[in-house]
């Protein structure tokens, strides 16, 4: 019975060792049951260093699912195809999404950050003829700024060639005589701190004399009777005239249109007669002239007549 009973125990803790190492294995192989695993593709330009096999994808910084193949694009040289299984329990790839690459700068291990997707966006799916979607893939800040890096450091060495010029021997012996001038000044300053003091004295008494007149002359604006007041009166006078001038404009206007009918009947019967009047006067004008004419010539004709006749018997 006793050999029996060890028999049973043995058996037992060895079945109990196969079941924990079955465990062990389905552990270390990272696989859990009722996990619903979904298959994409991302496409990287340029370097995945740190990203390996087993690497860990994370949405926003959540584990959803890891790296199972890395290797380079067959159709495009440039590119590296790296192959993610994601957890769709967890998660769920929408077309908005975008991965990249996030390197601890300590460790140097990389890891693929998913980032985007709205509540509203489509699932991301397989294009026509493809077995695999793909998620599009974006640079972070600090892949961004590695990659600038080389321009940096050409706009770097750009700005020392800059200074080295800049600090040539002529311009640093410029930048020594300037300097010695400012000594020069600030000695001859010195020599003549009294002078300077005087100076400030006669601007601060003339800045408290402009304070004073700007204070009458505010006083003189503001007091009754003052400037104020006077402008506006002027103002009111200058409405009066305005509005007097207005009123004078219209009675002109109505004269106007009174003295118009009488202006139109002037034009039209006066006026020819006036015109006849004219031509009377300069006909009576002519005839003057020739009398004064023959007045001039022999006023004796004109006067007793004409003498030049023979005797007229009776």
């Amino acid at each position: 019975m006793e050999t029996r009973a060890h028999y049973v125990a043995v058996g037992a803790f060895v079945l109990i060792v196969v079941f924990a190492a079955f465990a062990a294995v389905l552990w270390l192989a990272g696989v859990e049951f009722g996990q619903e695993l979904k298959i994409y593709y991302v496409f990287f330009r340029g370097s995945v260093a740190g990203l390996s096999r087993g690497s860990a994808v994370q949405y926003n910084g959540i584990p959803v699912g890891r790296v199972t193949d890395i290797r380079v694009d067959r159709d495009n040289l440039s590119q590296i195809q790296v192959r993610v299984e994601i957890n769709n329990n967890l998660v769920e790839i929408k077309t908005d999404a975008r991965a990249s690459i996030d390197t601890n700068i300590l460790s140097g291990v990389s890891t693929i950050q998913i980032s985007g997707g709205t509540q509203h966006a489509q699932l991301l799916e397989p294009k026509p003829g493809h077995h695999y979607a793909i998620i599009r893939a974006q640079q972070n800040e600090f892949e961004a700024v590695k990659a600038s890096l080389p321009e940096i450091l050409g706009d770097l060495k750009q700005v020392a060639r800059n200074l080295n010029a800049l600090l040539d021997e002529r311009n640093r012996q410029a930048v020594a005589d300037s300097l010695q001038n400012i000594r020069t000044m600030t000695a001859s300053l010195a020599g003549h701190s009294e002078d300077v003091g005087a100076l400030v004295d006669n601007a601060n008494d003339a800045a408290v004399e402009l304070k004073t007149l700007l204070h009458n002359v505010d006083q003189s604006y503001a007091v009754r009777g003052g400037l104020k007041d006077q402008l506006s009166q002027t103002l009111k006078d200058y409405d009066r005239v305005a509005g007097n001038l207005t009123d004078t404009a219209h009675q002109l206007q109505l004269t106007i249109g009174d003295v118009r009918p009488g202006l139109r009947n002037f034009a039209q019967t006066t006026l020819p007669g006036v015109d006849d009047l004219v031509n009377d006067v300069q006909v009576l004008a002519g005839n003057l002239n020739q009398f004064v004419v023959e007045l001039q010539r022999d006023p004796t004709r004109l006067l007793f007549g004409d003498r030049r006749q023979g005797y007229q018997p009776r």
